[in-house]
């Protein structure tokens, strides 16, 4: 329904030649996405077509992330043609790193996010701030450095979305901190709506993990994560000169 919906609007507006060419490149972008996610859908699912029913966390985290990306194509592209002017994403400068790593930090976690649900790792601690009785999992030992990367470690899973949320959170104080110390005014209000979805999906985050993974508050906490994008591009295109 998703991919009629874009491609009869696109097919019209394709023949009428009053888009903008440039704007018309990224619709066949975002479209070809759109084709490219049924695709990693089925292969999704196919993974759980087989003895364990559990689809692979890897290819559900390819899944949304690949959902993310179409729709912050789509928020930027409205942002372009909202204020009429075309500002570029990947503007890589000395002034945009910090406001492009917060993006890929945001990204990151939701990658991560997505291996917690895919492995119900969050059924394993359900207690917080501390994972049971301590801060680190007693249940994790460290072999070798490649331990480090057991991506499909229940309770390493677990750890690493929780610091990366407290890591993203830190971040966001910093650069908070520092917009304010240069008194760049016209970041004033992207950064207050920034830092209410922060607060906003760490408190769901955290009702989601003691109420035993309630659907209805785990749903909120990934819609949330959509938002917490939202806003850190919003904040990084407000940046943008």
């Amino acid at each position: 329904i998703i991919g009629i919906f874009f491609l009869v609007p696109l097919i019209y507006f394709h023949f009428i030649n009053k888009i903008e060419k440039r704007y018309m490149n990224i619709c066949y972008f975002i479209f070809a996405l759109i084709l490219l996610q049924g695709v990693v859908g089925w292969y999704m699912v196919k993974s759980g077509l087989v003895n364990d029913i559990t689809v692979s966390h890897y290819r559900l985290s390819v899944h949304l992330l690949n959902a993310l990306i179409i729709i912050s194509i789509i928020f930027w592209l409205i942002l372009n043609l909202k204020k009429k002017t075309n500002k570029i994403f990947f503007d890589i400068s000395k002034r945009n790193i910090p406001y492009l790593f917060l993006i890929l930090l945001i990204f990151s976690q939701v990658v991560i996010g997505a291996f917690v649900s895919g492995l119900d790792a969050g059924k394993i601690y359900q207690t917080w701030p501390l994972m049971g009785l301590s801060y680190f999992p007693n249940d994790l030992i460290f072999l070798n450095f490649k331990s480090f990367f057991e991506f499909d470690n229940h309770s390493l899973v677990q750890f690493y979305h929780r610091n990366l949320a407290y890591l993203i959170s830190i971040y966001i104080i910093f650069l908070t901190l520092h917009i304010f110390l240069k008194k760049n005014k016209r970041l004033y209000k992207p950064l207050f709506i920034l830092l209410f979805f922060v607060l906003l999906q760490i408190f769901l985050g955290v009702l989601t993990l003691i109420s035993g993974l309630n659907i209805f508050l785990a749903s909120a906490h990934q819609i949330g994560s959509v938002f917490l994008v939202f806003t850190s591009i919003n904040l990084y295109y407000c940046h943008i000169k």
